[in-house]
């Protein structure tokens, strides 16, 4: 790892980094950041907030984030949960896997896109569903709800939640 520069602001409301570096290997957030990225990057992106690929940036990486907005080179699949935005001199080589796309026109997108419903975690699902954690992944490892398990645990689709929980009150009627 060769960093040229690194910044990291921090306001009452949010953090923000950017890195314009050289950086193999993985980085993970636990907790919201906007992170722009305008060096070079290769390896996996775990990210909450905002991930912004700028226009000089050249990323190689597994993307998996809230709200990512792409203006430079990305070769990888980008798994954005709310919202996936590719600027005019956007290159993307991969597949895409969002509930929502803004391809704006200039940008290049190689590969298969799905539209996804939003996706909820555990916790984001509890507190949807007004319920413990714990009676989720329950829920979950019996098969009694809709849900997906991955590298990061359990994960449910919005839609499918919605129309499970609608059949469940119907039966207990």
């Amino acid at each position: 790892m060769a960093f040229t520069r690194r910044e990291i602001k921090e306001t009452s409301q949010e953090k923000v980094i950017e890195i314009n570096a050289q950086m193999d290997g993985v980085l993970s957030f636990g907790d919201p950041v906007n992170l722009k990225i305008t060096g070079r990057f290769s390896g996996k992106l775990d990210t909450k907030g905002t991930l912004t690929v700028g226009q000089t940036a050249y990323v190689e990486a597994q993307i998996q984030g809230e709200n990512i907005v792409i203006a430079g080179k990305v070769k990888g699949n980008v798994v954005a949960k709310k919202m996936l935005v590719l600027m005019p001199t956007a290159v993307l080589t991969g597949d895409i896997f969002t509930p929502k796309l803004n391809i704006v026109e200039g940008a290049v997108f190689q590969g298969r896109c799905q539209m996804l419903d939003e996706f909820l975690n555990v916790e984001d699902l509890a507190q949807y569903l007004e319920i413990e954690s714990a009676a989720i992944e329950e829920l979950a490892t019996t098969g009694k709800i809709p849900a997906i398990k991955d590298d990061h645990g359990w994960k449910f689709e919005r839609i499918k939640i919605d129309q499970w929980a609608a059949s469940v009150k119907v039966m207990k009627s």
